[in-house]
């Protein structure tokens, strides 16, 4: 009864806490960090309504959480996505991870003597805490990375590259979090290291293999069921929750019936089981969707708890070496990734900014740190706070850095070692009321438009408007050279006088090779010329007819084109991104509400599949939601 009454007292903290972590979110704080906040403020030492003792007694919302966790930094490493960069990414991480770990152990080894839980420690002790400490430092925050990416619609190599050493890390954090334990074990209890010792290492590292891929495909058969998403959803945090109790159990059984005690590390098991369903089975999109939908709760149920179990006495007494443990740790991350990005033979730019983005920690770290306060007693909670402080320093300037890396690397925004191509431009010739509107709307998608008119005061009339508008006084090539370049995507021509509009079409198309010339005619008489110039002919009255039958045979379809199905558009994307070239439509790891409907190559329309392979410079027709087909068009091109 009392866990019960602990666990709806918890709910309604964690419900606070989720506001909280809005409202840090809005003022450009991390929301894990609001979410800490309030677990503090409820916890033991300020308000007590989580009294001491109940993260214990609560210890089964953690433990589901870890394994959520754990499922989305095994599902992160999707080896399709990293294959073009698996050089750089492997020689970056493992010097990262070498410099890091070595600069933070013996950091923290000769900082036990200011930590107040470890002072009197004698030295194989200190050695076991530097050895866990380290480890936990070097993980990272794929879910922030990513955040932080799509909030300035970052993309190229420095951007991949940085994302695929993230994920990689974490995986191989977990692995070595494995290992850590079971030294700082043998330390800590004074068995020592001989054959044996590297015997049950092996066997606990290949039982966690083993019982991974087992729990991989419990997931799958899971996602295979008829159920309903939320189901599907409680059958998962089930199996989480299973891995945890069945580790703790083999311990035990190990123990009271075994020769010797099988220690299988559960955050490893989990992750091995997200990796295997994200990439050796058919489910990798609805497993990636049900943890989607999942994360946020898990998210603020683990943070806010972590924020009740932090003892805030030792993390003012800890917060100089935490501070101290921060700039050695930035300082590992910086030489290694330079040192890395040399021998993979990255650019200079790459070398000089790699390390800002690799400062940011989240969920990993913490569940790590939670996990040693459990294994481990003697250090307990205390050596959890020591090490949250830190990682909520690397989580507030952490997402800092990043942004500021990838400005530097020019892969922000529009960025500026770019070519055009990277936005969408179009040539607006003829300025009248449908122009301007079609102006605005190609601007609201993200377009740069420019309006150009032979007519001086159509011109005019718009010098007090967000556009940009071109006075031409003739329509020859001297004049549109000034306003098309190897930039401009589309050409539309709407001037009053059609052999002016297929003027502005020959030369778009033969002189300029403009892939997309639109026109609307004024009347059907010049068609057929406008045809042989492949120009897009839309005329208003053929155009509403059309419109109109569309709407009969399909509604929905047409209710997309005249936006007026708030929920969904449709793009068309250029594929420019190097890394998705050859790989098959089905291996695109898109937002689940986003569909091929269409794909054109040199000119020949393909009805895309799953097995349709995508290459560079290809048209595609997407359709989804808004933000879906923004995040699409990132990982795709333009």
């Amino acid at each position: 009864m009392e866990v019960i009454i602990l666990t709806v007292s918890f709910l309604f903290v964690a419900l606070a806490a989720k506001k909280i972590g809005q409202w840090f979110s809005q003022i450009g704080l991390p929301y894990i960090t609001g979410y800490l906040l309030a677990g503090m403020v409820a916890g033991p030492f300020i308000l007590n309504l989580i009294p001491t003792g109940a993260s214990t007694q609560l210890r089964y919302i953690d433990e589901i959480s870890l394994a959520v966790i754990a499922f989305v930094a095994g599902s992160e490493l999707y080896l399709k996505e990293i294959r073009s960069r698996i050089k750089s990414i492997t020689w970056v991480a493992g010097s990262v991870l070498l410099v890091t770990f070595i600069m933070g152990g013996a950091a923290l080894f000769f900082l036990t003597e200011l930590i107040p839980f470890t002072q009197g420690m004698d030295v194989t002790s200190r050695a076991a805490v530097a050895i866990l400490g380290s480890t936990i430092l070097l993980a990272l925050s794929p879910a922030s990375t990513i955040a932080v990416i799509k909030e300035v619609r970052a993309k190229g190599t420095f951007t991949a590259t940085v994302l695929g050493v993230t994920v990689t890390m974490d995986v191989i954090i977990i692995l070595l979090f494995a290992v850590s334990v079971a030294i700082a074990s043998a330390l800590l209890t004074g068995l020592g290291f001989n054959a044996s010792f590297v015997l049950l290492l092996v066997i606990d590292l290949v039982a966690a293999i083993v019982a991974g891929w087992l729990v991989g495909k419990l997931l799958q058969a899971a996602l295979a069921s008829n159920w309903h998403a939320y189901l599907k959803i409680g059958a998962l945090l089930l199996i989480g929750f299973a891995v945890f109790a069945g580790a703790f159990w083999l311990v035990e059984f190990s123990h009271d019936n075994l020769p010797l005690e099988i220690h299988i590390e559960p955050l490893l098991v989990a992750m091995i089981a997200g990796f295997y369903v994200t990439n050796f089975t058919n489910f990798r999109d609805e497993f990636a969707s049900l943890l989607h939908d999942v994360g946020p709760a898990v998210y603020v149920a683990f943070f806010t708890l972590t924020g009740v179990a932090l003892k805030l006495d030792i993390l003012l007494t800890t917060l100089p070496v935490a501070l101290a443990l921060f700039v050695v740790r930035a300082s590992g991350i910086g030489i290694g990734s330079f040192l890395g990005g040399k021998i993979a033979g990255e650019p200079a730019e790459f070398n000089k900014y790699a390390w800002m983005g690799l400062i940011t920690q989240a969920g990993i770290a913490l569940g790590l740190a939670r996990e040693v306060a459990v294994e481990f007693p003697t250090l307990g909670d205390a050596f959890a706070t020591l090490v949250i402080s830190v990682v909520v320093l690397n989580e507030i300037f952490g997402p800092m850095f990043l942004k500021s890396a990838l400005r530097r690397a020019g892969e922000a925004n529009l960025p500026v070692t770019a070519t055009a191509d990277d936005v969408r431009d179009v040539l607006i010739v003829g300025i009248e009321a449908q122009s301007i509107e079609l102006a605005r709307q190609l601007q609201q998608a993200n377009w740069q438009v420019i309006l150009a008119d032979t007519n001086r005061d159509h011109v005019e009339r718009l010098s007090h408007e967000d556009l940009s508008e071109h006075y031409i006084p003739v329509i020859d090539e001297a004049a549109l050279s000034e306003l098309i370049d190897t930039s401009i995507d589309a050409v539309v021509a709407m001037l009053p006088d059609d052999a002016e509009n297929l003027k502005v079409v020959e030369l778009a198309r033969m002189k300029f090779g403009v892939k997309r010339p639109i026109v609307r005619p004024n009347d059907l008489a010049m068609s057929d010329q406008f045809t042989e110039l492949d120009a897009l002919i839309i005329d208003p009255a053929s155009a509403m007819v059309s419109l109109l039958s569309q709407s009969v045979r399909a509604p929905q379809s047409a209710a997309v084109l005249l936006h007026q199905d708030s929920g969904r558009e449709m793009v068309q994307v250029t594929i420019s991104n190097k890394d998705v070239d050859g790989v098959l439509v089905r291996d695109l790891r898109l937002p689940n509400d986003v569909l091929f409907l269409d794909l054109t190559r040199n000119g020949s329309s393909i009805v895309p599949h799953g097995y349709t392979r995508v290459h560079l410079q290809d048209e595609v027709t997407l359709i989804g939601k808004a933000e879906s087909l923004e995040e699409a068009t990132l990982k795709l091109g333009y």
